[in-house]
């Protein structure tokens, strides 16, 4: 089947007491990872429970590899693996083991694959899981996830509490599987240097509401940090701002129109932010334009 996008989301929302998913959208093109970030509570696990049908969600619409969600639930998933947290095999097996099931779960499931990761990986085969590392664990989930021809990935703060070295090596693998350009990737997290190593989009969700969306390239350059004297604010446009960081001695100002910013306020100097600073930035300013830390 061809498609453009690997993941469409159309005005899903989903209500709880205290939370809601608010009609958010967005798409991952085929081919690109996406980078899925916000705070803890954000939405990010909400959405991707309702992507794999985990959830019911209350209303909108979800198309997995051009195909309608929860309609074609199990022919979809055949293509897709989910790699989490936590590792969702019992700690009593063994890869040996796991593989022999597999077999009778994925329709594709290449054995001769998963020993290569586990070769790479550095990963035993007759161990039980309960004796591995949180980032063997994490290895194990990622090889058995690509050993099925798996067109999407999709993954929830799986990386969260791996050493720089694990995570190096894994963003490596997912580079790889992006030479494919049929695969794709949607990869929820925090940690946003991985994603400014890796990621070829962002989409940011906080409080249940899509803030931002589109490729990463476009996101960083379109926003800009102006450093200045206090007495300078009252020159700069509150239409420009995004929120405005006070210091004891001066003020930072992320601007949310850098190219704009940097022809009307022609003596200022304006900073490149990182990811983290957008997210900061986004959040801090959410309750007015002004805070400080």
């Amino acid at each position: 089947m061809d498609y453009e996008n690997a993941i469409e989301i159309r005005n899903l929302t989903k209500k709880y007491d205290g939370f809601t998913l608010d009609n958010i959208s967005f798409d991952v093109p085929k081919g690109s990872i996406m980078g899925f970030i916000g705070q803890n509570g954000a939405g990010k696990t909400t959405t991707i429970n309702s992507l794999l049908n985990i959830l019911n969600w209350d209303s909108g619409e979800i198309r997995l590899l051009g195909q309608e969600m929860p309609e074609h639930e199990y022919e979809v998933k055949e293509q897709i693996a989910a790699i989490f947290d936590e590792l969702p095999f019992n700690d009593d097996l063994s890869a040996k083991q796991l593989t022999r099931m597999m077999r009778g779960i994925w329709k594709e499931w290449d054995e001769d694959t998963f020993l290569g990761y586990l070769e790479r990986f550095q990963l035993p085969f007759k161990k039980k899981f309960g004796q591995f590392s949180k980032g063997m664990k994490m290895k194990l989930q990622i090889a058995a996830g690509l050993s099925h021809k798996a067109k999407l990935l999709i993954m929830d703060e799986a990386t969260t509490g791996l050493d720089p070295v694990v995570r190096n090596e894994i963003l490596d693998i997912f580079l790889e599987y992006l030479q494919d350009e049929d695969n794709s990737i949607l990869m929820s997290s925090h940690i946003t240097s991985d994603l400014e190593r890796v990621a070829d989009a962002i989409t940011f969700i906080h409080d249940g509401k899509i803030i931002l969306s589109g490729y990463k390239d476009d996101i960083l350059q379109k926003h800009g940090i102006i450093q200045c004297e206090t007495a300078m604010l009252p020159e700069i446009d509150p239409a420009d701002v995004v929120s405005i960081r006070r210091y004891a001695y001066g003020v930072s100002v992320m601007v949310n129109d850098r190219a704009a910013c940097e022809q009307k306020y022609s003596g200022a100097v304006i900073d490149t932010p990182t990811l983290d600073d957008i997210l900061l930035y986004y959040v801090k300013g959410k309750s007015g334009k002004e805070w400080r830390e």
